[in-house]
C-alpha cells in the first residue's frame, strides 16, 4: 500500500471511532465494556447530609430518619451496684420518696448526699412523672438538673435506642448535666453518653454504638452525629431543653428546630431555663403539648443571698481597680466576667504579671484547655477564674465568694446569670461590677430589667483620677406636646 493510500485507511478508521464513542466521556468509556450488565442504582441520599456554606440545608433533619441506615448498636450492659441499708433507705431521703421516686433513683439521691428537694424540683418531678409537658422557669442554682434528670431516669424504658435527649447550649454545661445524670443513674442500668464539639468525634461515636439511653449533647456535634448516620432520634421519649433562653443568644434556634423536628411528635418534652423570653414561649407552642407551666421565684432578680453593688470609675482605671478589689479580697475564689475574648485574655495576663494564680476561660480555647482552666478552678489549684458569659450559665462552682464584672454586660439577663456564680446552694456572695460613664445605658436597662436600682459605692482607699459619681441617675421623660 502506497503513502496516500495509507493516509485514507487511517482516516476512515479515526471516523468509525469517532462515530462508536461512547456518549458521557471517560466515565461512560470506562464502563464501555460492561454493557448489558445492570448498573447498581446511585442514592441520592447523602446529599441530604451535605454541609454547604452558610450552614446546613433546610429540611435535613426531616429526612434523616427516611434515609439513614444506622450502624448496629451492640449493649454493653452496666455494672449496677446493690443498693446498701434498703430497709432505712425510704426514711433517709423521705421528702425525694413522697415526689414518687424509686428505690434506685433514692439510692443514687441518698450516695450524692441530698436529703430535701429545692422548689423546682419539688413541683416538678411529680408533673414530669405524670407524662405531661413543662415550661419551667428558676433561677440558676435551684437544682432544674435534677428536676427534669430524675423522674426520666425513673420512667425511661432501656433498649437498644436513644430513649431521651438533652440539649445544652454549651460544652461545659452540657459535661456538668451528664456528670450529674450519671450520679443520678448509678444505681439503674441506664447509660448516658455525652456528645459535644471539641473532642474526639470517633470516642463519642464508639460509645453510642455501646449502647445509649440518655444522651446530653450540643447542638452543632449532634447534627453532625446525625448527619453521618450515627445518631438516630426515632425512639426518643423524653427530649429536655436547658437554657432554652442561651440558645436563642447564640444563634442555635435553627439548629435546635431541626432537631425537635427529627424527634417523635409522642414524646414528653420539657423546657427550662433562668428566663422565659417571648421567643421561646414561642418556640413551645409548637414543641410542647399542653405543657405546665412553673415558675419559681422572680425570674428577673439576683438571688436574694448575692449582695451585689457598683463601683463608678473612669475606664482608664479599671485595670488598676480590678487589681485593687481583689487585692481587698485575698483567700477568696473570685470569678471575673468579661464582655470579649481578648478582654479575658488582657486581664489574665494583668493579673498573672502581679503574683496571681488564674486560669483564663473562653470559646477561643480548645476544649482541653477550656477543661482544664474549669478543673483547675474547681479543684481549687487557681483561686481566681476570668471568663466571657461561656461560664455565666447554669456551672455548679461552689464556693464561689465574689463575682467580678469588668465591664457592664450589654443584655439585661447576663447580668442576673453572672452574679448567679455566688450566693449558690443558700450560702452568701458578693458582686461587684465596674461601670464607667459609656456604660450607662446598658447599666439603665439592667435597672429596668430587675426593677430597681444598683447602689453605687466608693473603693476605699483607691486614687480615683476623678471623684465617682454616686447619684442614681434619674431616667429622663420626654415631654409630650400640647395639642
Amino acid at each position: 500500500m502506497n503513502f496516500i493510500g495509507k493516509i485514507l485507511t487511517l482516516g476512515g478508521l479515526l471516523k468509525f471511532r469517532q462515530k462508536n464513542k461512547p456518549k458521557g466521556g471517560r466515565k461512560a468509556r470506562s464502563s464501555a465494556g460492561t454493557r448489558g450488565l445492570k448498573q447498581p442504582k446511585k442514592t441520592k441520599s447523602s446529599d441530604y447530609f451535605e454541609n454547604r456554606r452558610g450552614g446546613r440545608r433546610q429540611g435535613d433533619a426531616r429526612k434523616i430518619r427516611e434515609t439513614s441506615d444506622f450502624g448496629k448498636i451492640v449493649r454493653i450492659p452496666k455494672d449496677v451496684p446493690q443498693i446498701e441499708n434498703l430497709q432505712s433507705l425510704r426514711d433517709d431521703v423521705k421528702k425525694f420518696a413522697d415526689l414518687g421516686l424509686g428505690d434506685r433513683t433514692l439510692a443514687a439521691i441518698r450516695k450524692m448526699g441530698f436529703s430535701e428537694p429545692t422548689e423546682i424540683q419539688t413541683r416538678a418531678i411529680p408533673i414530669a412523672l405524670s407524662g405531661r409537658d413543662i415550661i419551667g422557669t428558676a433561677q440558676t442554682g435551684t437544682g432544674k438538673t435534677a428536676a427534669f434528670a430524675l423522674p426520666i431516669i425513673e420512667k425511661i424504658s432501656v433498649s437498644d435506642k436513644i430513649g431521651a435527649l438533652i440539649l445544652s447550649p454549651t460544652r461545659e454545661l452540657a459535661a456538668q448535666i451528664a456528670d450529674a445524670v450519671e450520679a443520678f443513674s448509678a444505681y439503674s442500668d441506664v447509660k448516658v453518653v455525652l456528645v459535644q464539639g471539641g473532642v474526639s468525634m470517633q470516642n463519642q461515636i464508639n460509645q453510642i454504638k455501646r449502647g445509649t439511653d440518655i444522651l446530653v449533647a450540643t447542638p452543632g456535634r449532634l447534627l453532625d452525629l446525625m448527619q453521618q448516620k450515627v445518631v438516630d432520634l426515632s425512639a426518643i421519649q423524653y427530649l429536655v431543653l436547658d437554657e432554652v433562653d442561651r440558645m436563642f443568644d447564640m444563634g442555635f434556634i435553627d439548629d435546635v428546630t431541626r432537631i425537635i423536628r427529627s424527634c417523635p411528635k409522642n414524646r414528653q418534652t420539657l423546657f427550662f431555663s433562668a428566663t422565659m423570653p417571648p421567643e421561646v414561649l414561642r418556640l413551645s407552642n409548637w414543641a410542647l403539648k399542653d405543657p405546665e407551666r412553673i415558675e419559681i421565684g422572680i425570674i428577673h432578680s439576683p438571688a436574694e443571698t448575692v449582695e451585689h453593688f457598683i463601683y463608678p470609675v473612669d475606664s482608664i482605671q479599671k485595670y488598676d481597680m480590678i487589681l485593687s478589689v481583689i487585692n481587698s479580697i485575698k483567700d477568696e475564689v473570685v470569678i471575673v466576667f468579661t464582655r470579649t475574648r481578648m478582654d479575658a485574655d488582657r486581664i489574665g495576663e494583668w493579673l498573672s504579671a502581679h503574683g496571681f494564680k488564674l486560669a483564663v476561660l473562653h470559646s477561643d480555647k480548645t476544649q482541653r484547655e477550656r477543661d482544664k482552666a474549669l478543673n483547675s478552678f474547681k479543684d481549687g489549684k487557681v483561686g481566681i477564674l476570668v471568663a466571657t458569659d461561656i461560664a455565666s450559665r447554669g456551672l455548679d462552682i461552689s464556693n464561689v465568694g465574689y463575682v467580678i464584672n469588668y465591664n457592664v454586660p450589654e443584655h439585661a439577663e447576663d447580668y442576673v446569670h453572672r452574679i448567679g456564680r455566688t450566693g449558690r446552694a443558700k450560702k452568701e456572695g458578693k458582686a461587684i461590677t465596674l461601670f464607667s460613664a459609656e456604660e450607662t445605658f446598658f447599666l439603665e436597662r439592667i435597672e429596668r430589667f430587675i426593677g430597681r436600682p444598683i447602689e453605687r459605692r466608693k473603693l476605699e482607699g483607691f486614687n480615683y483620677r476623678n471623684e465617682p459619681d454616686l447619684m442614681v441617675a434619674v431616667p429622663k421623660h420626654k415631654k409630650k406636646r400640647n395639642r
